[in-house]
């Protein structure tokens, strides 16, 4: 009975935030001018299939088919440097954004740090996290921006964006994976005496580098999207002959390269699967 007469009061955070959601969703709908009635009206729907069918039959003229196979070679290319790059940038600002690798957690105990050799270290901590929060809060299409000014047009500034926001994704990602590893491994590595090196490079390391892999093959998986945004600022790759396309209106041509990126996302999901069913 006390079970059951409490259920009703258990409801009330449930309906408050039921609540709270759909007026989120009506003052958002309110305060973005969705207007559904045009959209879905005859004339809207009209207008889309009138565009729609513009685009066929897609153009395999050789000079086309050779514009896209040039375009889509590039934006793998900017996507998968510029995956490796985030990489690179990942590994070291995670271990300096994770607590348990830099002054608390199993790696001290028993062992004080001095006062001001803790201070540094989680000098060192806020370092990580601040450089993490800024190139993850920076999209990548603004990194394409700053960098096409320093570096100028082409997929360079492309591979530098990606590399610069996704090593802020996946430097929080790896962060977080280090401080949550079994810490029962930890304990018996660091019973035996080992170092704290030892004990990162075979204790923490193994139990990582499996979740490592699977984020790195995800973020590929997302970049090569990206890339292809990335060329509407001048970073090279599809984007960039997609957006020559619609400005010409060339519509035929637009469909083609619709489809390459179509084709390389597909072949991209496809060899990360293997990849990950291999190697996990």
């Amino acid at each position: 009975m006390t079970g059951t007469a409490s259920l009703p009061g258990r409801r009330w955070p449930w309906s408050w935030a039921g609540a709270a959601f759909l007026g989120l969703v009506v003052w958002s709908y309110a305060g973005t001018g969705i207007d559904l009635p045009t959209l879905l009206s005859g004339e809207g729907i009209g207008q889309m299939a009138s565009y729609a069918w513009k685009l066929v039959p897609p153009d395999f003229s050789p000079k086309t088919v050779r514009e896209a196979a040039v375009g889509a070679a590039e934006t793998l290319a900017i996507s998968f440097l510029g995956s490796i790059l985030s990489v690179c940038l990942a590994l070291p600002l995670s271990v300096m954004a994770t607590r348990t690798l830099l002054y608390r957690g199993i790696l001290y105990e028993g062992q004080r740090l001095h006062p001001a050799v803790k201070a540094l270290r989680i000098g060192v901590y806020a370092l990580g996290k601040a450089l993490l929060n800024l190139l993850r809060t920076v999209p990548e299409i603004v990194w394409a921006l700053v960098f096409v000014f320093v570096v100028g047009l082409g997929p360079f500034p492309g591979v530098l964006a990606l590399g610069f926001h996704t090593g802020g994704v996946l430097g929080k990602l790896f962060g977080e994976v280090l401080e949550d590893v079994d810490p029962r491994p930890l304990e018996a590595l660091q019973s035996t005496g080992a170092s704290r090196l030892r004990i990162l490079l075979y204790g923490v390391l193994p139990q990582a580098a499996p979740q490592f892999v699977s984020y790195a093959l995800y973020r590929w998986e997302v970049n090569i999207r990206a890339a292809a945004i990335l060329g509407f600022v001048g970073a090279g790759g599809l984007g960039q002959r997609i957006h020559v396309a619609i400005s010409l209106f060339h519509e035929h041509q637009l469909l083609t390269f619709l489809l390459a990126i179509y084709a390389i996302v597909t072949l991209v999901d496809a060899l990360s699967a293997y990849l990950r069913s291999r190697l996990l």
